[in-house]
């Protein structure tokens, strides 16, 4: 079994990856080693043949495949070693990995490991959707994949499940393809992305379907009817060749699951401070992995600050890990948040970085209206008044780790308005 080392191992090449990687060599660090599972680095924006990518990054709008070759372009202009088609299947204590590579199975060890696998969407399976299981049932990351680098068509006549950001982007990549989906469902009264995106689907001939659900597959060799049932208890049969089911994102965090490292049950993925260190604090994670889903950009621009962070850590500039309070939810509103654990100060007082994570991130269980508050018992370190969509990020200000200093506990409160 082939072994080596380097000094900081980045698992998962995409936005988030690959920015962080960037920036921890424009920092001057050595043997940074970017890992990815893929033949070829760049995460999902790769599949996403549609603009617009990279107005953050590069000021410019950007194709998703345009985008993912720049950001791999940076990297290894910065001197990172990019190495594809290696996929890390443990993680352990001791900073050690192992990999199988097409040379077979490797380890590896870091002063640093940083997690940024990202995340995937629920699949029919975890939807409890019955029926038969004909061909033409896929995602949107594997409809785009057909589409734009395989050059495919699955199918000509789909049904969409689900309104989130990216169903639009499923919608988007049938048109590019030349294919007219019969319709647009999803369970809840509206769509969860942006209230204007509801008039894409009637622009481009598809319908739009709310308080509609999927409840079965009809097909032979291939998919040809579903049944969707209305809210009110309606059902009704529709014509069809596929169905695609976007969104309900879910963390990529299997290589957790099987380690040492905490996870977190409501959001699954890793625990983490504000800081980005996990319960082992020479691992770190950033990216989709924690809050699936957000766009490419911000998981870049998270990359870039956590990089600073490992770099603290690595010059010992970083308060203890073991000094750390964890973040309680005191409303079962709230469906998970990230960072799940505050840092407190240095008892010798010396001056610490800022920390990646500067502001709370918060997800509800449903739509809602009302105030958030960060508590030390009475005490109120932070609060504003929300209205939040499902699937929609909310963001509550953290308090300075200085102010932190004689906390005893914290909870994250919400009152409905």
């Amino acid at each position: 079994m082939n072994s080596r080392q380097c000094r900081v191992a980045v698992i998962g090449a995409g936005p988030s990856g690959l920015a962080l990687a960037s920036e921890l060599a424009a920092r001057g660090i050595s043997g940074v080693l970017l890992l990815e599972r893929e033949a070829d680095a760049g995460g999902i924006p790769r599949h996403c043949g549609h603009s617009p990518f990279g107005l953050r990054e590069f000021h410019r709008p950007m194709t998703g495949p345009g985008y993912a070759r720049r950001l791999v372009a940076t990297a290894l202009r910065q001197g990172v070693e990019l190495r594809s088609g290696a996929a890390v299947t443990q993680i352990g204590p001791g900073r050690r990995l192992t990999l199988s590579t097409t040379d077979g199975v490797e380890t590896l060890s870091a002063e640093k490991i940083i997690l940024c696998t990202g995340n995937r969407e629920t699949p029919r399976s975890a939807r409890l959707v019955s029926g038969s299981r004909p061909l033409g049932i896929l995602n949107t990351g594997a409809l785009q994949a057909l589409v734009y680098l395989k050059r495919r068509l699955p199918f000509r006549r789909p049904i969409i499940v689900g309104s989130e950001l990216v169903s639009f982007s499923a919608l988007l990549t049938c048109r590019h393809a030349g294919i007219r989906p019969v319709a647009m469902i999803d369970s809840e009264a509206e769509v969860a992305a942006w209230r204007g995106a509801a008039i894409l689907p009637l622009l481009l001939g598809t319908r739009l379907l709310l308080n509609t659900s999927l409840q079965a597959i009809h097909g032979g060799e291939r998919v040809e009817a579903a049944t969707l049932l209305s809210r009110d208890g309606r059902s009704r049969q529709l014509d069809c060749d596929g169905i695609i089911f976007s969104g309900r994102f879910v963390s990529e965090s299997s290589l957790v699951r099987s380690s040492h490292l905490r996870l977190d049950d409501a959001g699954g993925g890793p625990l983490i401070d504000q800081f980005g260190r996990c319960s082992d604090p020479d691992y770190y994670a950033c990216g989709n992995m924690l809050h699936p889903v957000d766009t490419a950009g911000w998981c870049w621009a998270e990359g870039r600050a956590t990089a600073a962070s490992v770099a603290a850590s690595l010059d010992g500039r970083l308060p203890l890990a073991e000094r750390s309070l964890a973040i309680e939810a005191g409303s079962s509103e709230i469906r998970y948040f990230t960072p799940q654990l505050l840092a407190l100060p240095r008892s010798d007082g010396s001056a610490l970085p800022a920390p990646p994570h500067r502001q709370l991130q918060i997800r509800m269980q449903q739509d809602a209206a009302g105030r958030l508050s960060l508590r030390d018992g009475e005490r109120v370190l932070a609060s504003r008044e929300i209205r939040a969509r499902r699937e929609r990020r909310v963001l509550l200000p953290l308090p300075s780790i200085e102010s932190l200093r004689q906390c005893r506990s914290v909870t994250l409160d919400f009152e409905p308005a």
